[in-house]
Order: C-alpha cells, then sequence, then structure tokens
C-alpha cells in the first residue's frame, strides 16, 4: 500500500497496512529548527541546511532524508522544492536563537530590539511581531482593528487584501499536480483559513473574547467581513485543488487546558454557522477531507464541529482536561478521524526516556488506531528541547507498532 492509500484508508476510518505518519504537513506537526539542527547532527546528516519555513515558530521543512528515515506518508503542499543553498535568491542566510546557521524567506528582515532581541516591522514600520532576548519564537504584537469600537470603524480596513490571488493559487494549483503525478504522499493543505483566530488576530485575544460575548452586533460585522474573505479564498481553493489534493486544513483554536475558550452556546450561535458554510462547501465540492487544528480541551465543542463537517482532528491535546485517548476514541471514534495525539509534548516527550516515549506512543496508537482513523504525530510541533533520542523512539515506535493487526502492549528494546 503506497502512502496516499494509506492515509485515504486511515481518514475513511478503516484499518491501513499501518498507520500513517506526520511529520510537518502542516505549521502544527512539524518540528522547530534548533530541534531539527540537533537531530541531524545526531543522526550524522551533515549535507543540506536547516530551513525555516515558519518563522514565527521556528519550524524547520523536513528534508526528503528526514522524510524517508520516519517513514512519512503525508506532505505540506507548499513545502519547497528548489534546493537549499547559496544562489537560491528566495531564502537567506540567518542564525538560530542558539547560534546554528539556517536558511529563512528573504523576505523575513528583523531588526534588533536594542535589548538582545528582535522585532519585525510592516511596511509602514509598524512592529508586528517580537522575540525578546532568551525567547524561541516571534510572538505577533499587532492586531489592526484593536481600537474598533462598532461596526463603522470596519469599512476603512483593507479586506481585499486578505483576498487569494489567481497568480496564487494557479501556482498551488500546479504545485498540487506536480507532487500529485511524481510522488506517493498523500498531499495536505493547510491554509485554507480560521475564523475564530482570524477575529483574536485582528482585534486582540481578550477584545475578541469580550465581542463575543457582550459586543454580539461588532463580533457579527467582523464575522460577516472575515467570511466574504473566507468564502471567496475556498471557492478558490477546492477549484484549483479538488483533483490532487486529499486533505485540506483550516485552523481555529478553541480551547484552553481546562475546556473550551468560548461556552459551547456561543460557539453554536457565532462560530459554528461560519464553520459550517466552509466545510460543507469543500465537503459539496470535492472530495478532500476537512482537517481542523484546534488545541485545548475541546472535548464539549467536538460533536458540533463534526455536525459542520470536520473529517479530522487534530493537534489532540491529550493532556488537556477530558481529552484521554480512550475517551475520545469511544465517543468519536466512528465519526472523526484523528491526526496527532502520539506523544504527550507537556509532560513526556522531552523529560521521559527514550524508553518510556516508545511505550508512551505504542499506548496511544493502541487506543486512537483501533479500526482505523488515525494518523501518528505528536501533540502540536517537537519543541526545541526534545532529545533527539526521544524523537527517534517515538516515530521508531510509531512505525513498529502501528502495523495492522496491532499488538498488545509490550518492553520495547530500544
Amino acid at each position: 500500500m503506497d502512502s496516499r492509500t494509506r492515509v485515504l484508508t486511515a481518514l475513511r476510518r478503516e484499518e491501513p497496512d499501518r498507520v500513517p505518519i506526520d511529520l510537518g504537513s502542516m505549521p502544527s506537526t512539524g518540528i522547530m529548527a534548533i530541534a531539527y539542527a540537533r537531530l541531524k547532527k545526531h543522526l550524522g546528516l551533515e549535507k543540506g541546511v536547516v530551513r525555516v519555513y515558519d518563522v514565527g515558530q521556528q519550524l524547520a521543512e523536513p528534508e526528503k532524508e528526514m522524510l524517508e528515515l520516519f517513514k512519512v506518508d503525508v506532505i505540506s503542499l507548499t513545502r519547497t522544492l528548489e534546493p537549499c543553498g547559496p544562489g537560491n535568491e528566495r531564502w537567506r542566510e540567518w542564525f538560530l536563537p542558539d547560534g546554528t546557521r539556517c536558511e529563512v524567506p528573504a523576505w523575513f528582515n528583523p531588526e534588533p530590539d536594542g535589548a538582545g532581541g528582535w522585532v519585525v516591522k510592516n511596511g509602514r514600520g509598524v512592529v508586528v511581531s517580537k522575540m525578546p532576548k532568551g525567547s524561541l519564537y516571534f510572538d505577533s504584537v499587532y492586531h489592526p482593528l484593536e481600537k474598533a469600537e462598532n461596526p463603522e470603524a470596519l469599512k476603512d480596513y483593507d479586506w481585499e487584501s486578505h483576498k487569494v490571488g489567481d497568480e496564487h493559487v494557479s501556482s498551488l494549483s500546479r504545485k498540487a499536480e506536480h507532487l500529485y503525478n511524481n510522488t506517493g504522499f498523500a498531499i495536505h493543505f493547510f491554509g485554507a483559513g480560521s475564523v475564530h483566530e482570524a477575529g483574536q488576530s485582528l482585534r486582540g485575544w481578550s477584545n475578541w473574547l469580550i465581542d463575543l460575548s457582550s459586543r454580539r452586533s461588532l463580533a457579527s460585522a467582523i464575522l460577516d467581513r472575515m467570511m466574504d474573505v473566507l468564502m471567496h479564498n475556498v471557492k478558490k481553493y477546492v477549484e484549483a485543488l479538488k483533483d490532487h489534493v486529499q486533505v485540506i486544513g483550516f485552523g481555529d483554536d478553541l480551547g484552553i487546558q481546562t475546556g473550551p475558550q468560548v461556552p459551547p452556546k456561543t460557539y453554536r450561535e457565532l462560530l459554528k454557522p461560519c464553520h459550517r458554510e466552509l466545510f460543507q462547501y469543500v465537503k459539496k465540492h470535492s472530495r478532500m477531507f476537512v482537517f481542523l487544528h484546534s488545541c485545548g480541551s475541546i472535548h464539549d465543542l467536538i460533536p458540533d464541529l463534526i455536525d459542520a463537517g470536520v473529517d479530522i482532528l487534530n493537534p489532540v491535546q491529550i493532556s488537556a482536561r477530558n481529552m484521554e485517548p480512550e475517551r475520545l476514541k469511544k465517543e468519536f471514534g466512528d465519526q472523526v478521524a484523528f491526526w496527532g495525539g502520539g506523544v504527550d509534548t507537556q509532560k513526556v516527550f522531552h523529560v521521559g526516556s527514550p524508553e518510556e516515549v516508545y511505550k508512551h506512543v505504542k499506548k496511544n496508537i493502541l487506543v486512537f488506531a483501533r479500526n482505523g482513523g488515525y494518523v501518528f504525530n505528536q501533540v502540536h510541533n517537537i519543541q526545541a528541547n526534545v532529545p533527539p533520542e526521544n524523537i527517534l523512539a517515538a516515530y521508531r515506535s510509531a512505525y513498529e507498532n502501528g502495523f495492522y493487526p496491532l499488538k498488545p502492549v509490550g518492553s520495547p528494546s530500544i
């Protein structure tokens, strides 16, 4: 069974030959560049370069050799195809916070903040993100509609700038056709949009939560404007990608550690109609599976997400309240596929021994992968402090223990 067939079989909630594996098919299933560089050094992989494709989260793009080593079955549509190194004008040299040489997009031009950190400014000179001294990420700090007080204040915002252009969509279409015809990977396009997160980005976290709870007219006006953009984009993406892409991804973090960010009633009244319109359009006009990335404890929202049209849930934050693997699989395993949840990145991945990580992964696979409906990945990205030995143990366990019929838990030999 090739990788594409393997992934599609799992997403239909059937058992393929083995559990499909993901590493880096979207910006929450990958690996931080510092961890990636250490992993390459540990493995003795001297060729190539650490390429940081997501500068905010400082994520590395896994190279072909790494995809092969980890038996990866799915790749990102937006991954680069051109070689690394000098002469490539799309990329330039930079250095990670630990001093490791890397490549970053040529447009990425951070400036020293005068205190040992970095800032990124937009074309008007406004600081939009920061990496303070000692930090490992660039955090967004700019919310263009932060001071809006009523729907009238939305008229002057450049909503059209968020609509995807035909040239970009055509480029994605050509790339999707190339990957479909020249590789056996399942293809994942993540970037179809967000609703709740878009509101947070425009307004700021606190403002947006208050909008949803007590400034409903403003929240509704923003959602109307956003949906005009989102539906325009989704229609373009679906038409361009439907013949070659298997998974289309949306991102909306709806949970915190202990429960949903907003009450289920608020979600149903304001956010779910937007999700339903987006997801159902995809389902009515293509065969692509709808992937939703949503961190935290979202147990109480899962029935509504499924009803709205979600086929796949990620990152499956098993350390959050009511998100235990057994509970999720029992309650929702016959309705939705799980993509993630294989390694607890909060309490296990960076502190456990390789043997503990191996057994932890095997236990989670035995729960999530029963009767199909599972793609292996850790809970969110591999962080900078995860030892290479633990990364190898996790992905080795996912491969060795992912063959059907699944084997009972036993003692690994690392």
